[in-house]
């Protein structure tokens, strides 16, 4: 189920970066667990980076350091700050949540733990 519209990709100088944005579109991210997700051409869908419910944090090794994920409660929106952007990150970014339950406790970057997604927007890292 596409739920999300997310925004913000581009094309970014290596080095460079790039935030994207996802707004719930009636869907409060309050408590939920939600996770920026990637696939690049030719490979899987793999977790980059989620934040749960009670606010915690988990990043995929490749971007500790220079992603960090957030969420501002009042635009009911979530932001993946991306930095230091390399070739490698080149991908189709997903945001994805966690609609039908509620955990406390930390988040995972497997996408069987969430069930709404949006469409995607695609960044691309090149000189």
């Amino acid at each position: 189920q596409v739920q999300f519209v997310e925004s913000g990709g581009g094309l970014a100088q290596p080095g460079g970066s790039l935030r994207l944005s996802c707004p719930g579109s009636g869907f409060t991210f309050e408590n939920r667990n939600i996770g920026w997700f990637r696939q690049a051409p030719g490979k899987e869908r793999e977790g980059v980076s989620c934040l749960s419910g009670a606010r915690l944090t988990n990043y995929a090794d490749s971007v500790k350091g220079r992603f960090a994920i957030s969420r501002d409660a009042a635009k009911n929106t979530v932001f993946l700050q991306m930095n230091s952007l390399r070739p490698e990150d080149t991908g189709i970014y997903y945001c994805a949540a966690l609609k039908s339950h509620i955990f406390s406790g930390g988040c995972v970057l497997g996408a069987y733990a969430y069930d709404t997604w949006g469409q995607g927007t695609q960044v691309t890292v090149s000189s």
